[in-house]
């Protein structure tokens, strides 16, 4: 992970089988585990569900997944973590 910001985009897969086009934002290392941080790609602003999307990167038969964060501490982290990158990148 090169934790750079970038425009690059991926579709996911929700537990309804819904694609999700999702904008990559950041990528960090966090209590020695690897986030990425995500905005809906195909969704407005003003729609509710709208908002960073945060998943976590695990290794698994020897390829990187994306997988959801579960637990609403660890959640909360890294949430605030991106939050401080993205301001420390505005104010540069």
């Amino acid at each position: 992970m090169d934790g750079g910001f970038g425009n690059d985009f991926i579709t996911v897969q929700d537990d309804d089988g819904n694609e999700l086009e999702l904008e990559h934002l950041d990528s960090i290392e966090h209590g020695g585990e690897f986030y990425m941080a995500f905005l809906p790609a195909d969704m407005d602003e003003d729609d509710e569900d709208y908002g960073i999307v945060i998943l976590k990167v695990v290794v698994m038969d020897n390829e990187e997944t994306l997988i959801t964060v579960d637990d609403e501490d660890e959640l909360s982290a890294v949430y605030t973590h991106f939050l401080e990158r993205l301001s420390d990148a505005e104010e540069s």
